[in-house]
């Protein structure tokens, strides 16, 4: 058998354990992975490299009804992976309820040719019989597709997930070099890092109302000097983000940089600002400037 490669796009509803799944898979911190939904925005992409294989993986943001532009974006990028696709991982849950974006399935049945496998995670947090339930209303919905009830927290059933999917694979040769890990540069992650921790660390709307551009990334041997924005729509988040006499700022600074270290290996000198940008969230102007254009990926 000769080699074989392809796309493997991974879909699902918000915070159902995609990046999760993704990240495992891959074997590096690619997505960001957290309790809060709705974290993923762009449509991230992970490369698994083996001797006779190599594995595309994309991983969405979950699929929503939008209320605003940034929303209708992170929508896009979903329904553009259900294109050029050669194996799609549907993720679902066993507490979400599976009548959930009805109208997102349709369009992956309507998927002709394309092999489907549904996970469904999180089983640690039900009983067999719940389970057994969940696995018939999966058949029923997307008839088509194999079911895997797995655990990505726990890994379990997830290396039968992987196995699959190498058995899925087209004969291909390699679509991107050996030792590329994602198509997406270093700055991107060390933005997804810094918006990272502002999921972690505050609380309600703040989160979903920022956005973090790296104005400059400097590197020599001994340091990497970064600096860069978090974007707002209000000043009242302006003030939260930064906190009493610079507390919170300073809490998320040190808290990215040492994540960012590990990430680079390397030592990082890091620098963030707070500015306010109006309305960004439904302004195509400013979404497009943040990158968040389908058509780029």
């Amino acid at each position: 058998m000769g080699f074989k490669s392809g796309f493997v796009n991974i879909v699902g509803n918000p915070n159902v354990g995609k990046s999760t799944l993704m990240n495992y898979f891959v074997g590096e911190r690619i997505s960001i992975a957290t309790f809060k939904s709705q974290t993923t925005r762009h449509r991230i992409m992970g490369i698994l490299n083996e001797e006779d294989y190599q594995i595309v993986f994309s991983d969405t943001p979950g699929v929503l009804k939008p209320h605003y532009k940034l929303q209708e974006s992170m929508r896009a990028f979903s329904n553009e992976a259900l294109i050029d696709v050669d194996v799609l991982v549907y993720v679902t849950d066993v507490v979400e309820t599976s009548e959930k974006n009805l109208d997102f399935i349709d369009n992956v049945n309507n998927l002709a040719g394309v092999p489907k496998i549904v996970v469904i995670n999180k089983i640690d947090l039900t009983n067999e019989k719940e389970l057994n339930k969940l696995v018939e209303e999966w058949k029923a919905l997307i008839p088509e597709a194999e079911i895997f009830p797995v655990s990505a927290k726990a890994k379990f059933n997830v290396d039968n997930v992987l196995r699959r999917i190498k058995e899925l694979l087209p004969e291909n040769p390699p679509y991107f070099e050996k030792d590329q890990l994602t198509d997406r540069p270093v700055r991107f992650f060390v933005s997804e890092i810094i918006r990272e921790k502002i999921l972690l660390y505050y609380d309600k709307e703040i989160p979903y109302c920022t956005e973090v551009v790296v104005n400059s990334y400097k590197e020599d041997e001994r340091i990497v000097r970064i600096e860069a924005t978090i974007y707002v729509e209000h000043e009242s988040q302006k003030g939260i983000i930064i906190g009493h006499q610079g507390v919170a700022l300073k809490k998320i600074s040190t808290e990215a940089r040492k994540s960012i270290e590990i990430f680079l290996a390397q030592k990082v000198f890091l620098r963030i600002f707070v500015r306010v940008n109006k309305g960004w969230r439904n302004s195509e102007k400013q979404l497009s400037s943040f990158g968040y254009n389908p058509l780029r990926d």
